[in-house]
């Protein structure tokens, strides 16, 4: 039988056989082999002598598996697979063997010196060892030591390096996740703040973001729960998650959206007609049924096919003709081995064979080479050539035509090939791959929240750009070092430098989701694709000439690249039909390359190498390319890809971002094969691009050149040659330039931008004019003469202008607008007509915004569009309140007539044509477009479908433009027919007005053209005949002549609104609220007072802390009290006495002073709590008060202070408001916390309520038969009748920030000035009383006794410094009111002095390192000591010798010189540490010091710094200040770390402490009984009783920064000494010692020779100077003889008497000679101060060494008070963990382990700063000390508290600052007085914040 048949048979009962078909073994039967089991469970058998004969006759070569074929003969190399070839074949370099064991174990070939020897044997170039890339190909060229990680790095476990700040940042960074394990797990999620949403992982964005349509977060977790908003577009599907996918995927079978929600509550009958349905109900392409792929993932589209054919072959066999496989070898073998015969002649050409055939016999007959197999001849080829089919002959292989053979060029030889690389690239090793020149390539992607770089070789990983918020696109110029990207939730394109730095905005308006970006790196331009805008848009790299490129036919453009050196352009679109397209980079000859088989073409990249593309498609789950014209299409990797986003290609791999696996992976690029993970575990990676010079290779020219291709704006590259082209909308001129302006483009508003679409150039593209702060655009217009557009916000609630363009944009009106909705321009006269539909108003004002005045408010309710026809003189509007309708009026406001008045609903747009003179109006409610004449007759329906919603309408031509807000669309229609409907743009959302910018608007000639109209203010034009009018601004009567207005408001209302004043007119019949024009800012503006004489308006800023006065017009504004004040609540201007009233709740005093605020005086200062509201009655010569303390109360005293009784204190709760009726005698007052306005008579009695309930009123005033008041809940303005307090009406509304009013009559006669006649005879203040006058004194200052006239200054006084200012308080009154000393330049002032001698005020300021005098006045300022200072913490005047004395902490030094500056010297400069504090005491010859360094001492020395000695050295911390009683002859010192204060006498014997506990005393002085010290802690100056201790008492309290303090007195200042007649005779330093003196010579010499001898000035040296010239000795003390000339001497001392010219010179007596005794113990004495110092040197070495941590080895650098300082830096032996604690301790619990040192440090902390901060951290350790009390603690200690300048409208109004909110937590003693507002009466504003509920700012 044959065996084929017997082999069929077999297999026929094989399969028959149930058992076989479930079996895993085939069996055949005997003499045969059985082959390996199929993958179907097929069997096959074959003979048996057909195993181990070389040939695949199995198809699966198990018949060829584990043969060892006989052992080859002597000659023949036996190959592992078991072949013989020819010994000589081994390693010849071809691969014999078929499997390359002949050319195993080669001997190496020699390497070059400059090349490395890899381990395979190949040579590679040196400088491609250890650079990150596998360039031997068996890896040993990487076998590299691992680089070591810097400081700031964290080294993952695999040896790569990261930035340390990533460790345990909840980002895996590391590759195998090492920097995020073993951490804390107390690390929280940063909670987002109330302006910000919350991602699902944490992050935290905008909140406008959130429900916006874009994916902002990355996980779309901000766009789920977005009911209401739909971002998807018609034809697709919005996932739950907010995502939006293409309709046609739902319910496909594939999850497209993220959370899947497309497959859910599927149907079955899903699928499309063209679709196929699979099992899974998942739905393919039709096509793709039965094409012998799986495409439905279970088979289903591949069952019930007809099997067209078998399945072939393996390719190493034979098909017979019966479907049989056999070898490959078995054909033409004499053998019938199929079984059919059809493997032999005749159905094969079989060559006879030579039975006698022999290798040796003519080679066998091949043409190369031979071996024998069973006994005949075969014959083989060389490497690089195959068999032919006469199977004896050789012939080339094409090795080129494959594939990837070489990685970029090829050239095939003969029995070979060449590869070859193109520039900038070299061969490797292997001849086929090629590696690129340059440094190693990175990878650059876009992680959403950041750009990375990661080295595709290592886990090099590193941060290029951070905190961003969605970048999506990037690209890089690397010959610019810059990096590019698009941020689609900013909706921006930005650029930084590739290093990170210099982050900048290219591109900021007109972009809704810029999805692709492309740098041409030749010519310099930046390309991007917008999904949101369908557009591809091209610019300059910084933004400049942007123009959109591509248009038409684009639905979602996503990837883009380049090839300038081509001038292509490639972009991919993954609209409804996607497809990948390509033009010119001037946008000409474009084409689509692909557009089937796409649906989500995401990435894209260009091999510019090897002239292909790549593109990934996320849908279909591929990798594509093809050449550069769309051939050769191929998928590469079509496995393993669930979401591929971006791609990029580099030598001969793909790098790609993958959105679902959140990784970067790469594979060959050929073949897909070697995938691998570069980096996983991102955030979210996005664009990727490698950054590496080849990636943008020089090889081309750029076209453009130097000139711009000669192009006035862009030069485009196209093809081989250059385009000129225009920024968007701009038409070319000729084929170079471009014009220069617009003529006609439509302008419309879209609430966040105003855009406009050229109608010079085809594209009809929209381009948005970049404008700043565009909130809510809606009425437009414009004005072709100076080129400006218009604009209203309705929420700025302003009217904007800039030019067409964009530029020179500015606020046109910004006050007393509510809802501007329409706006016209009257180009003809320059007006501005706008509608205000909160207001109910029309109103008119010049172009620039001046001159407003209100034309129409009666009758409107919800006026809308408005426009003017100057040519008719009239103005149209419509109006949509509960009766809507149309009106007109002239442009005057005359003639007012209603033309339509039925069948409106919201009648929105209008439109003026000339042309027909008709009036086109749009309504929304009855989604119609109509028109009618101008009187509203003839009226008719243009359009009535489609209109869902109209808006804006606008006329050009033959044409109607209008926005619809339902249709998102402009449209245009025929404006006769209403026929040829088009839309100019759509999918654009928040479409507003429309118009037509245009340059050809008729003129007219008008009567206002012509000198104003004869107008003073306004020329309004009219309709015929009258032709115009005049009108006046808001508020101002127009006089009899109808032409001229008056000068001003007589009478009105004038009112404080924090961050303005308003007017408001009495004199018209309407009320419109006027801003006064100041020229200044205000922050906080509370009361308000005018003075009808002058025309001067006077307020208080309670923020800028000053009172302010200017013209009623706005004009002359100028501070006239800028120091002192707190809170100044009330304020009254006596304009008869030309005096100024205030009280200051701050301070608690009411002050007066000149109206130009000199001679200021404190009237009222004891029992005050919180005084508000001040009226003066001068003729009476009374003033009122309210207090709305904790009692609160209303008061009256003489208007100087005088007689003060409390006329009410029952029934009281917040007495703002404050009126004094004269007509009535009445006084009236409102109360917001009984929410009544109150009225009595003016002693308190016949008390009546006026009005109630009353919201919450605060300002109150009275004119004529009316009371006016503010109040801040209703935010309105108020009026009523003030006898019944009936009929209330609002005079204003809608003012959020309602302060103080006043009601003024200027036309009112003034009355009589008591103070008339000659001041009253006062030379100072003449202040009214009850009966009569009195004659006052500025504060501080007695009056004298003839009870009229006044000193200039007080006798005794305090002076003391804080930091910015110098303040005194007068001693000789009772008040101790801070009156600040007008000194300039004040910066950082620590140190004060004063020399009464010549009454000046020497000051140390450590900003600026100089000692400075000025007079108290303020005059006479001039810098004494301008170098060689560092930190001058301490200054004395020795007002007797004429020198200053002074530290300085930073040099430690002590030094001297005379008060001009002159004559400097040191006097001591060792043994110091930190000496501060200084005084001298001249008549004993003393000067005294202190030194806080690490051994605290009171040191004392002669003035002349000699005889030193340390009087006080234990028992001290930090001895800060010091002063001398010269009376008691004590001295006293504070001591900070110690809290006490201290004295001795001068010896520093009797030693006692006066006074202890003192919180924090820096600086302290002596008068009388009294010491009196600065201290920090409790921001005051305190004063106590020298002698007993006790009496203690505050002199002033709450003051910042307080430093030195000193008195100025007769008393003094007084005594002498040697040094006090002449300067004791001494040319430079004279110093007094306590019965003798001494001169001194300063260090550096100056023009005037120097003696330290009395009463001798030695000669000038020779050469010029002036004869020296006698002194005569007039110290009769010292017996000293005239000395007497001699040769000129320069400097002669004691010492130098036996030089000549000295030797005739006599000083004080001395010994008659040295005697050798005193030599003896001059040299002991010497030696043993050695040895003392050398010993105190290595104890304190010791101590600093072994000291208690805890305790003694913290100390902080010199305390340099400098402002500018923000960081502490702490010279410690160990790291202080105090020094964390303070800074970033973030708890508010007590820490009762606080130390003295700990303390140390933030006295520390707050010398080195200016501000006002740091007492609150001290605060918190020493409230902590007692433990257990409430406290607060800052989150920072450094960190600046904000000041609340101003509030917002929403806010509750809490009037003024919020500066005690700081630590108000703080009650270290429970109900004491500074807590006062913690009780249930609490004030009304923001003072105290922590209050109860009932508080007035919490209604």
């Amino acid at each position: 039988m044959n065996l084929a048949v017997l082999c069929g048979i077999l297999l026929s009962l094989m399969l028959l056989n149930p058992g076989v078909l479930g079996s895993t073994e085939c069996s055949c039967g005997r003499n045969h082999f059985t082959c390996a089991v199929s993958p179907f469970g097929e069997c096959t058998c074959i003979p048996a002598q057909w195993q181990c004969d070389g040939d695949n006759d199995c198809g699966d070569h198990s018949d060829e598996d584990g043969c060892m074929l006989p052992t080859c003969s002597p000659v023949d190399f036996h190959c592992d697979n078991g072949k013989c070839v020819r010994r000589s074949w081994v390693c010849d370099g071809d691969n014999d063997c078929e499997d390359d064991s002949d050319e195993q174990d080669c001997p190496p070939r020699e390497c070059e010196e400059d090349e490395f020897h890899c381990q395979n044997g190949y040579c590679i170039r040196s400088l491609w060892h250890c650079d990150g890339d596998n360039d031997c190909g068996d890896n040993s060229d990487e076998h590299c030591e691992m680089r070591k990680c810097s400081d700031k790095e964290f080294r993952c476990t695999d040896g790569s390096c990261i930035a340390e700040h990533w460790y345990c940042d909840g980002d895996t960074d590391c590759k195998d996740g090492t920097d995020e394990e073993n951490c804390p797990s107390d690390v929280t999620t940063p909670s987002c703040s109330s302006e910000e949403f919350q991602c699902a992982y944490g992050r935290c964005i905008l909140d406008i973001y959130h429900c916006d349509g874009d994916d902002d977060c990355g996980d779309w977790s901000d766009e789920s729960d977005c009911s209401s908003h739909q971002p998807c577009r018609s034809g697709e599907f919005m996932c739950s998650s907010g995502m939006c996918i293409n309709a046609g995927w739902r319910c496909d079978g594939e999850y497209d959206c993220d959370d899947q929600s497309d497959e859910k509550n599927c149907t079955t009958s899903m699928c499309t007609a063209d679709q196929f349905r699979c099992a899974s109900g998942r739905c393919v392409r039709l096509s793709w049924r039965c094409d012998g792929e799986d495409d439905c993932a279970d088979g289903s589209d591949e069952d019930g096919c007809e099997k067209t054919e078998t399945p072939p072959c393996a390719p190493d066999q034979f098909m017979c003709g019966n479907g049989r496989c056999i070898g490959q070898r078995k054909v033409c073998n004499e053998a019938n081995d199929c079984g059919d015969n059809t493997d032999e002649h005749p159905h094969q050409d079989c060559r006879p064979r030579s039975s006698e055939g022999n290798c040796n016999l003519n080679n066998g007959g091949c043409s190369q080479k031979c071996q024998m197999a069973r006994g005949q001849v075969v014959c083989t080829c060389h490497t690089g050539y195959r068999l032919t089919d006469d199977i004896k002959s050789c012939e080339d292989v094409d090795e080129c035509a494959e594939e990837g053979y070489c990685s970029q060029g090829c050239t095939n030889t003969e029995g070979g090939f060449q590869c070859w690389c193109v520039q900038g690239y070299e061969l490797r090793p292997d001849k086929r791959s090629c590696k690129a020149l340059g440094p190693e390539p990175v990878l650059l992607f876009a992680n959403r929240i950041d750009i990375r770089q990661v080295l595709p070789h290592r886990s090099e990983y590193t941060l290029l750009l951070n905190n961003l918020e969605n970048a999506i696109a990037l690209d890089f110029h690397h010959n610019k070092e810059l990096v590019f990207w698009s941020d689609v939730t900013l909706d921006r394109i930005m650029k930084a430098n590739l290093n990170g730095s210099n982050v900048e905005e290219v591109v900021s308006t007109g972009l809704e989701s810029p999805g692709g970006l492309a740098i041409d790196w030749i010519h310099d331009k930046l390309y991007w694709t917008d999904s949101g805008t369908s557009r591809i848009e091209v610019a300059n790299l910084d933004g400049t000439h942007r123009k959109v490129l591509l248009w038409q036919s684009m639905e979602k453009p996503r990837a883009i690249a380049l090839h300038p050196i081509e001038g292509k352009i490639y972009w991919t679109d993954w609209g409804n039909t996607p497809r990948i397209e390509y033009a010119n980079m001037d946008g000409s000859n474009r084409k689509i390359i692909a557009d089937t088989h796409l649906f989500w073409p995401n990435g894209l990249t260009i091999d510019y190498a090897s002239r292909r593309i790549y593109w990934v498609d996320a849908k279909h789950h591929v990798i594509e390319r093809a050449d550069l014209d769309g051939q050769n299409r191929k998928a590469v990797i079509s496995q393993g890809l669930p979401h591929p986003f971006a791609i990029t290609v580099f030598e001969d791999s793909l790098y790609w971002t993958d959105w679902h696996t959140k990784s970067i992976n790469s594979a060959n690029k050929f073949t897909g094969k070697g995938q691998e993970i570069i980096r996983n575990k991102l955030h979210f990676p996005m664009d990727i691009h490698t950054l590496h010079p080849q990636r943008q290779p020089a090889g081309g020219q750029n076209r453009c050149g130097n000139s711009n291709g000669g192009c006035s704006h862009l030069c485009l590259p196209s093809n081989k040659t250059i385009t000129c082209a225009c920024p968007t909308g701009f038409k070319k001129v000729d084929n170079y330039n471009c014009a220069l302006s617009l003529d006609k483009f439509l302008l419309f508003a879209r609430r966040t931008d105003i855009r406009r679409i050229s109608f010079d150039t085809e594209d009809m593209s929209d381009v948005v004019i970049k404008l700043a702060d565009v909130r809510n655009a809606v009425a437009l217009d414009w004005d072709s003469s100076d080129g400006h557009i218009y604009w209203t916000d309705v929420t700025t609630d302003s009217i904007n202008r800039a030019l067409w363009d964009g530029s020179k944009q500015e606020v046109v009106v910004d006050t007393s607008l509510e809802s501007p909705a329409g706006l016209a321009i009257d180009w003809v006269t320059h007006k501005l007509y706008w509608t205000d539909a909160g207001t109910d108003r029309i109103e008119v004002s010049n172009a620039d915004g001046s001159m407003r005045t209100v034309l129409i408010w009666e009758n409107l309710d919800r006026p809308r569009d408005i426009v003017v026809d100057p040519i008719g003189g009239l103005m149209y509007w419509t109006d949509w309140g509960s009766n809507p309708k149309i009106e007109r009026a002239g442009m005057d406001a005359s003639n007012r007539i209603v033309i339509i008045a039925s069948n409106l609903t919201w009648p929105n747009g209008l439109a003026i044509d000339y042309q027909t003179e008709r009036l086109y109006w749009a309504d929304a409610g009855m989604k119609t477009i109509e028109y009618g004449n101008f009187d509203g007759s003839d009226r008719q329906i243009l359009i009535s479908t489609q209109l869902p919603h109209p808006f804006g309408l606008t006329l050009h031509e033959d044409k109607l433009y209008w926005t619809d807000w339902h249709s998102k669309s402009i449209q245009s229609a025929n404006k006769l027919t209403g026929l040829e409907r088009t839309t100019l743009v759509e999918n654009l959302e928040n479409l507003m007005d429309i118009h037509m910018f245009h340059r050809h608007r008729s003129s007219v000639r008008t009567p206002c053209s012509v000198n104003n109209g004869g107008c003073s203010h306004l020329c309004l034009l009219a309709p015929p005949p009258k032709g115009s009018s005049c009108a006046c601004p808001t508020g101002i009567n127009l006089q009899v002549d109808g032409k001229t207005c008056a000068h001003g408001m007589s009478s009105f209302l004038i009112f404080a609104r924090r961050t303005d004043i308003r007017m408001v007119s009495l004199d018209i019949p309407y009320f419109a609220d006027v801003v006064l024009a100041v020229n200044g800012s205000m922050k906080n503006t509370i009361a308000i007072g005018v003075d009808p004489k002058e025309g001067k308006v006077y307020w208080s800023d309670s923020t800028l802390k000053k009172i302010s006065r200017a013209n009623i017009n706005g004009t002359a504004h100028e501070d006239i009290i800028a120091t002192g004040l707190m809170t100044t609540d009330g304020l009254a201007v006596d304009s008869l006495g030309r005096k100024i009233y205030w009280t200051d709740t701050g301070t608690n005093r009411i002050e007066v002073a000149n109206l130009d605020g000199s001679m200021r005086k404190v009237l009222v200062w004891q029992n005050l709590d919180s005084p508000r509201a001040i009226a003066l009655y001068h003729e009476m010569g009374y003033m009122y008060w309210t207090d709305w303390g904790e009692h609160a109360k209303l008061e009256r005293s003489g208007m100087d202070g005088s007689d003060r009784v409390v006329l009410i204190s029952n029934n009281l709760g917040w007495p703002n408001g404050l009126a004094i009726d004269k007509a009535g005698s009445q006084l009236l007052w409102a109360d917001a916390h009984t929410e009544r306005i109150e009225v009595a008579d003016l002693n308190g009695l016949n008390r009546r309520i006026l009005v109630s309930p009353v919201q919450h009123p605060y300002g109150l005033t009275l004119l004529g038969p009316h009371i006016y008041w503010t109040d801040w809940q209703s935010r309105s303005i108020q009026r009523a009748d003030k006898t019944t307090g009936t009929n209330t009406i609002t005079v204003r509304s809608n003012l959020p920030g309602l302060m103080d009013i006043q009601a003024v009559d200027r036309e009112r006669p003034l009355g009589f000035n008591k103070c008339s006649r000659r001041n009253g005879g006062c030379s100072h203040l003449c202040l009214p009383r009850p009966n009569g006058t009195s004659c006052a004194c500025p504060t501080g200052i007695l009056l004298k006794p003839d009870g009229r006239s006044c000193d200039n200054s007080p006798e005794t006084y305090l002076l003391f410094s804080n930091r910015v200012s110098v303040r005194r308080i007068s001693l000789d009154t009772s008040d101790h009111t801070d009156v600040h000393v007008p000194v300039p330049e004040l910066h950082n002032v620590i140190s004060l002095d004063y020399d009464s001698v010549d009454g000046k005020l020497y000051y140390t300021d450590v900003s600026l390192d100089v000692i400075r005098r000025s007079n108290l006045d303020g005059t006479g300022m001039e810098t004494v000591i301008s170098q060689g200072l560092k930190t001058t913490d301490g200054l004395a005047v020795d007002w007797v010798a004429r020198n200053m004395y002074w530290t300085d902490t930073g040099r430690n030094t002590i030094e001297v010189a005379r008060l001009d500056g002159t004559a400097r010297k040191v006097l001591i400069n060792n043994s110091l540490d930190e000496p501060r504090a200084i005084a001298v005491f001249p008549s004993k010859g003393y000067l005294f010091w202190t030194d806080w360094g690490h051994i605290a001492k009171i040191e004392r020395a002669y003035l002349d710094g000699s005889d030193r000695k340390v009087l006080i050295n234990t028992d001290l911390g930090w001895p800060n200040g010091l002063t001398l009683d010269y009376d008691t002859r004590r001295i006293f010192w504070v001591d900070a770390h110690l809290d006490r204060i201290e004295s001795s006498d001068l010896n520093g014997n009797l030693r006692q402490i006066l006074v202890t506990p003192v919180s924090h005393p820096f600086a302290l002085t002596q008068q009388d009984r009294w010491i009196y010290w600065t201290d920090w802690q409790t921001k005051s100056i305190q004063r106590i009783d020298k002698h007993s201790g006790r009496s203690k008492e505050t002199v002033l309290a709450n003051v910042e920064g307080l430093m030195d303090i000193i008195v100025v007195s007769p008393q003094r200042q007084s005594g002498t000494n040697h040094c006090g007649v002449n300067n004791g005779g001494c040319t430079h330093l004279c110093f007094a010692k306590t019965n003798s003196f001494v001169c001194a010579c300063p260090d550096e010499p100056d023009d005037r020779p120097c003696s330290t001898i009395s009463g001798y000035v030695p000669a000038a040296p020779s050469g010029g100077g002036n004869p020296s010239t006698r002194a005569p000795n007039k110290n009769p003390k010292l017996p000293t003889e005239k000395p007497q000339r001699g040769p000129p001497v320069v400097n002669c001392t004691d010492k130098s008497l036996s030089v000549e010219g000295c030797s005739n010179v006599v000083t004080a007596p001395h010994g008659e000679g040295l005697h050798i005794s005193y030599v003896i113990g001059g040299a002991l004495t010497i030696l043993a101060i050695l040895i003392l110092i050398a010993a105190f040197i290595i104890y304190r070495h010791k101590k600093s060494k072994f000291a208690d941590p805890g305790v003694s080895n913290l100390t902080y650098s010199n305390p340099s008070y400098r402002t500018s300082t923000q960081e502490v830096k702490i010279e410690t032996t160990q790291k202080p963990p105090i020094y964390n604690q303070l800074r970033y301790k973030k708890e508010g619990v007590c820490d009762n382990n606080y130390t003295k040192e700990k303390i140390r440090i933030v006295e520390g902390v707050c010398l080195l700063s200016g501000e006002e901060l740091y007492w609150e951290d001290l605060k918190q350790l020493k409230v902590c000390r007692g433990g257990g009390l409430h406290a607060c603690m800052r989150t920072d200690t450094v960190s600046l508290q904000a000041s609340s300048a101003s509030l917002d409208d929403g806010e509750t109004e809490q009037l003024l600052q919020e500066e005690q909110s700081e630590c108000s937590s703080i009650n270290t003693v429970p109900a004491t007085t500074p807590q006062r507002h913690a009780s249930t009466h609490l004030p009304d504003t923001g003072w105290a914040p922590n209050r109860k509920p009932s508080t007035e700012s919490e209604v």
